[in-house]
């Protein structure tokens, strides 16, 4: 399944709210218990940073020159 950072927030508000029902657009799951909830906030996160390609990096540029 493809995730989105909706699918986490839904997931996030739960846990914080002690509730085991989430709702996704359309569905609605019920989770057994708050380590079934936390195994999913895991998954849905690692899939979110495997599919958000490599961070871009910062490249610093000096100019070791005389100047005008």
């Amino acid at each position: 399944m493809s995730f989105t950072q909706k699918h986490l927030d839904a997931i996030e508000r739960a846990i914080a709210r002690g509730e085991k029902t989430v709702r996704y657009s359309d569905r609605t799951v019920e989770y057994r218990d708050v380590d079934e909830l936390l195994r999913a906030r895991e998954e849905i996160r690692s899939s979110l940073t495997s599919t958000a390609g490599p961070r871009s990096r910062v490249v610093r540029l000096s100019h070791g020159g005389k100047g005008i």
